[in-house]
């Protein structure tokens, strides 16, 4: 398993229209061979931002890596800097490889 994250500084006041965006986005994902699930969680507010994160599962660094290639990738990121004023700061990308997993 692979997993990305992307964490984002939202500006307080802005969470619906963040979240807006991201549910009303076409992802492309689910076409993506090595996709496994993808969620956007909410997480606590300070006094300058609410903290958001993107998961993305995958089933190796490979298909992460053909899918940041691919025209989907392009497509699902097309406006992604047009929404630049609800943040505080750019997103932050890491990335995680599984070494143990339970079931």
């Amino acid at each position: 398993m692979y997993l990305t994250m992307n964490r984002f500084k939202v500006k307080p006041g802005q969470e619906e229209a963040f979240e807006r965006v991201w549910k009303s986005r076409d992802s492309h994902l689910k076409a993506v061979p090595g996709f496994v699930a993808f969620h956007l969680l909410k997480g606590p507010q300070t006094a300058d931002h609410v903290l958001y994160a993107s998961h993305t599962a995958w089933d190796s660094e490979a298909a992460f890596r053909d899918w940041t290639r691919s025209d989907a990738f392009r497509k699902a990121h097309a406006n992604a800097g047009g929404n630049a004023d609800l943040y505080n700061g750019a997103p932050e990308l890491e990335i995680f490889e599984t070494v143990q997993a339970l079931t």
